[in-house]
């Protein structure tokens, strides 16, 4: 999308906001047809010289972009964006995201997990509620689009079928939920506030304590929320009450600003496994012990590095189908290629001291594809990787999985609306066909991930300047929140 055609329609409008209101005082002064005729086709004839006086800017762009910036500021700490879960700037966000939902029209409340609600409930609407969602929760040092932009682009979008008058003709209730807990930073538990709602977060959970000793139950009653694990339950939502989850977000990766387009579907989000291996040897003096007697972890660590990053690179070169067949059912190792991507995190040595051999090295590894066949066959070659090469030096090696997360595949009817929607949106600011609107995989996870066990998900991204996210120089671009928001509303008149 060229700023320049954006542009052009923005300045127009705002040049020419006057005329709706203006034609609202005539209506309402005088009851003569022709007096309003003149005025309607005075906007019908402005409107097609390619001005966009019926795009909402006022709303879907500066509004938002003005709410994305003020929620970017509300921060537990001093100079970055930091807001984890029920942190007294979650607390502020929180409410801060209740008032624009009210200010859209719509009811609001927050759940026993802290989740902050808005629903519309129109006339004679069937009892099934489409919920669209995104996370008010950041990492350290964070970007204020990720999770945010899903919530105020949503917002923003029933405002505009609010002032219209159009959300009374919606045939389903429409709930926007702004989940507490995404990222996992305070509790190391991803998905909190939409793993509730889904009904599938253990209720251990309400036990596991943070660096303070704080458990989430503790946290919660801190402000006043009475969740217990025999209450628990309680949040869940029953799926046959519920239409299906739409979620807006950042790309977080560099592929729309490659091709040049703000919008793209999402087809589905990989699957992720997390693993922490150990690796053992023989702690020693760095000057007395000779090469050739060595029993290193570090070195045996770098090598399962090195041997990880060749086995991901290149899964053909140590995988095959017809392998794959006889261990764990048949996967594509082209898709397999085309989407997996595994990273070491972390390192950690004892006793860590520049003179002395280690004695032990644990290493995180983090494996993600979109075929959960293909990752679970990149698991057990590692894991013949590791013990062939733990042999030969003579060291000690366990590995152990920390984290699970099936890959989730998008409902092909939720996309295939999303996506009209999106050519739509984009149509319409620009006046250009853009052609097919992109279909992405997610690499990275989202609420929608917890969500698909409660109902069909749907996902569309927005581009980022440079893929940049979980960063301060995280961007988008004013024009692609609007093409956003616009999109959302799109998919509100036309599907609802």
């Amino acid at each position: 999308m060229s700023q320049s055609s954006t542009g052009k329609g923005r300045q127009a409008f705002e040049g020419l906001a006057w005329l709706p209101c203006l034609l609202a005082a005539v209506a309402m002064a005088s009851s003569n047809p022709f007096i309003i005729s003149f005025f309607l086709i005075l906007v019908l004839a402005l409107n097609s010289d390619g001005l966009k006086i019926d795009l909402y800017p006022e709303i879907l762009r500066e509004e938002a972009v003005a709410r994305l910036y003020e929620l970017g500021k509300v921060s537990d700490a001093d100079g970055y964006l930091e807001r984890t879960f029920l942190s007294p700037a979650s607390v502020r966000a929180g409410n801060l995201i209740r008032t624009w939902m009210e200010d859209a029209g719509l009811t609001t409340w927050v759940d026993g997990l802290g989740n902050v609600h808005g629903r519309l409930q129109p006339p004679n609407a069937s009892k099934k509620a489409l919920l669209i969602g995104s996370h008010l929760d950041t990492v350290v040092d964070a970007g204020m689009f990720d999770g945010a932009l899903g919530i105020v682009s949503a917002i923003s979008a029933i405002k505009v079928l609010n002032v219209t008058g159009r959300l009374r003709h919606l045939r389903h209730p429409v709930e926007v939920i702004a989940f507490s807990d995404e990222e996992g930073v305070r509790f190391q538990s991803t998905f909190l506030g939409s793993a509730a709602i889904a009904g599938v977060l253990p209720v251990s959970t309400l036990q596991i304590p943070d660096k303070s000793g704080l458990t989430v139950q503790n946290i919660l009653k801190e402000n006043l929320i009475e969740t217990t694990e025999e209450n628990l339950n309680l949040l869940k939502y029953e799926p046959d009450s519920v239409l299906g989850y739409v979620e807006v977000h950042i790309e977080q990766g560099p592929v729309l600003e490659s091709i040049g387009l703000p919008l793209a579907v999402v087809k589905g989000i990989a699957g992720q496994t997390r693993l922490k291996v150990t690796v053992r040897g023989s702690q020693g003096h760095a000057g007395t012990v000779p090469m050739s007697m060595r029993q290193d972890p570090m070195v045996a660590a770098a090598e399962l590095i090195v041997s990880l990053e060749r086995l991901c690179k290149n899964p053909q070169d140590f995988l095959t189908n017809e392998a794959s067949d006889g261990h764990c059912n048949a996967f594509s190792l082209k898709a397999l290629s085309g989407s997996l991507v595994c990273t070491v995190g972390e390192i950690s040595t004892w006793p860590s001291a520049s003179n002395v051999i280690p004695g032990q090295v644990i290493f995180t590894v983090d494996i993600r594809a979109i075929d959960d066949i293909g990752r679970e066959a990149i698991i057990y070659e590692l894991s013949n990787q590791m013990h062939s090469i733990c042999d030969r030096r003579s060291v000690s090696c366990l590995m152990e999985r920390k984290h699970d997360a099936n890959a989730v595949k998008c409902d092909t009817g939720l996309n295939s609306q999303l996506k009209s929607a999106a050519y739509s949106a984009v149509k319409r600011m620009t006046g250009e066909d853009i052609g097919d609107v992109p279909v992405l995989m997610s690499g990275a996870g989202h609420d929608a991930m917890a969500m698909s066990h409660l109902t069909k998900v749907g996902m569309l991204f927005v581009r980022c300047r440079g893929g940049i996210s979980h960063s301060p120089e995280e961007h988008v671009l004013e024009d692609d929140v609007w093409a956003a928001g616009l999109a959302i509303q799109a998919f509100l008149e036309t599907n609802l």
